[in-house]
């Protein structure tokens, strides 16, 4: 088997407490959802869904691409 150079590459997760523990989303993967039951969990079910992820597309001979996307994310201050 051909081994590759590693490669790191760098997405935003999202985070998001479902009452039960936290539903993580990578806006970049289309597709890509995890659940842990706490924060820590969560991180690293993200970490090793991406990375299937990832090895999927490799396997299938596909372009991963880590750059940003034309989604922009920005904070706004609004005062009322």
């Amino acid at each position: 088997m051909k081994k590759r150079k590693e490669m790191i590459y760098k997405y935003d997760a999202f985070f998001d407490p479902n009452g039960e523990g936290y539903t993580v989303t990578v806006p970049k993967l289309p597709g890509l959802v995890t659940e842990g039951r706490n924060l820590n969990e969560a991180r690293k079910m993200a970490k090793d869904a991406i990375r299937c992820h990832l090895e999927a597309l490799l396997k299938n001979e596909e372009r991963i691409s880590s750059r940003s996307s034309a989604i922009r994310k920005e904070k706004v201050r609004v005062g009322i």
